[in-house]
């Protein structure tokens, strides 16, 4: 039997195209905020500012 588990799928947007290139999952009781990272965005073709959305499912 699986562990209830508080940790969530969260999609990374990409602030200047609005795509979300990235998904990954994080631990919603410890991080509260809102994540934003640095990551490679491949329709610009540069390293640009990516926001957590929520995923769908």
């Amino acid at each position: 039997m699986a562990k209830s588990s508080s940790r969530i799928k969260i999609g990374l947007k990409c602030s200047e195209s609005g795509d979300i290139n990235y998904t990954t999952t994080k631990n919603s009781k410890t991080t509260t905020e809102k994540v934003e990272l640095t990551k490679y965005s491949p329709r610009l073709r540069k390293h640009t500012v990516h926001k957590e959305v929520k995923l769908k499912s």
